[in-house]
């Protein structure tokens, strides 16, 4: 129980039924059970706050609005607040070991308001230190942004590249296979691939008639 207590709301709720080998529906259980209670009412403490800044980009408002036992949009209204807050001068000492600690899953956004620091303060200091976000939160990112990795090769599109790459232009292969032009060139280079003589020869005079077209026909 206290390792769920420790997990939820700050890991994907995947990863904390996988650690506790249980399941997703099994862990979102055990959260009504644990945190589901009656709304508190009145001020916000400051406990409350450093509460919601803890939680604040690792998980969704609902998700905080149900540890936090208040409703949603009270939990909306104080992000607003943070917002407001700003601090100035040098970062405490307590403030950059939370900051490295966290820098790698939140984004610089969230971390703006869970510092009251601005954008440039946030990127400055993670220059500093040598920060990079985690690569699973890169990924979670690309998700909920709807970025999304080019699928894997299958054999008969290798084949294709086989046959076109040394005898077509990059960008010609990459619309007939529906693909980026560096997705193109990437999987030639890893297949040992190679333009023929005759296509080399092509690019070059293609090459050479850009540079020196006249300027009339550019307008």
């Amino acid at each position: 129980m206290a390792r769920f207590k420790d997990l939820f709301g700050l890991k994907d709720e995947s990863v904390v039924a996988r650690e506790l080998c249980r399941s997703v529906a099994s862990v979102r259980k055990m959260a009504q059970t644990v945190y589901g209670r009656p709304h508190r009412v009145g001020p916000w403490s400051a406990a409350e706050i450093q509460e919601l800044k803890r939680y604040l980009g690792a998980t969704d408002v609902d998700t905080v609005a149900l540890v936090l036992a208040r409703p949603r949009e009270e939990v909306q209204a104080q992000i607003v607040e943070l917002a407001r807050v700003k601090t100035s001068g040098p970062w405490a000492r307590d403030d950059i070991a939370e900051f490295k600690r966290i820098y790698g899953t939140r984004s610089d956004e969230d971390l703006t308001l869970i510092f009251g620091r601005s954008l440039v303060e946030v990127g400055a200091l993670a220059m500093k230190l040598h920060l990079a976000k985690d690569k699973a939160f890169l990924r979670t990112r690309q998700v909920e942004r709807g970025v999304t990795k080019m699928p894997r090769w299958k054999p008969s599109e290798l084949d294709i590249l086989r046959e076109l790459y040394p005898v077509r232009p990059n960008l010609e292969i990459a619309e007939h296979l529906n693909r980026s032009v560096k997705s193109v060139v990437s999987k030639a280079h890893n297949l040992g691939l190679r333009k023929n003589p005759d296509r080399l020869r092509e690019m070059g005079r293609q090459n050479v008639g850009l540079r020196y077209r006249p300027a009339s026909q550019d307008s």
